[in-house]
């Protein structure tokens, strides 16, 4: 495994439609590359990773939402106005594959997006509350499954990356043009 390098804006490749993998492709490498787009994630890190923000064109997506542990105890910080959850992470890793949504809600819900590719920046955008995905698995075999809340979310925002829509393209012209000005000055910094 390795962690591969993240693609940041302005990148054109992070506008390019990713190709479907194909049946000869459920192999090694595959396994590879999403052994890598994990490790890269986990390390970045991160909740999600789109194989073109590693510089892949192909339509692999990886997810994990590291929900907290809730049987287990919260440590001490030492900070007593934190304000975060520091019970240990529980991983769940997600590999979805050539990944369709279906049957998206009209009813909308909105969450603080933020992206590896766009470090630094977080916008609120509206999103499907839910939706169906039709997707395969590392062997090929195809899936459907209903997905709500973050997880609903998280997979329509990493879907977007491989049809090169980032999610500040969602955005009000103002707020996109804002967010990228203030990308540019951190990426100076």
């Amino acid at each position: 495994m390795a962690i591969r390098e993240i693609l940041e804006v302005p990148d054109p490749r992070l506008k390019t439609v990713s190709q479907p993998v194909e049946a000869g492709e459920f192999d090694d490498d595959l396994r590879t590359l999403v052994d890598d787009m994990f490790e890269t994630m986990y390390a970045a890190p991160g909740i999600g990773l789109a194989a073109i923000q590693v510089g892949v064109p192909k339509r692999v997506l990886v997810i994990d939402l590291q929900e907290p542990d809730e049987s287990a105890d919260a440590e001490d910080c030492g900070d007593d106005e934190c304000g975060h959850d520091h019970r240990p992470m529980v991983r769940n890793p997600r590999t979805f594959i050539n990944p369709e949504i279906l049957d998206p809600a009209e009813e909308l819900a909105t969450y603080q997006e933020g992206c590896l590719s766009v470090p630094d920046i977080y916008a609120d955008v509206d999103r499907p509350a839910t939706c169906r995905v039709r997707y395969q698995d590392l062997d090929g075999n195809v899936h459907e499954e209903d997905m709500t809340g973050l997880m609903a979310t998280c997979i329509q925002h990493e879907r977007d990356h491989l049809e090169g829509i980032l999610f500040i393209d969602h955005l009000s012209r103002l707020k996109r043009n804002m967010a990228l000005k203030k990308l540019r000055k951190l990426q100076a910094a």
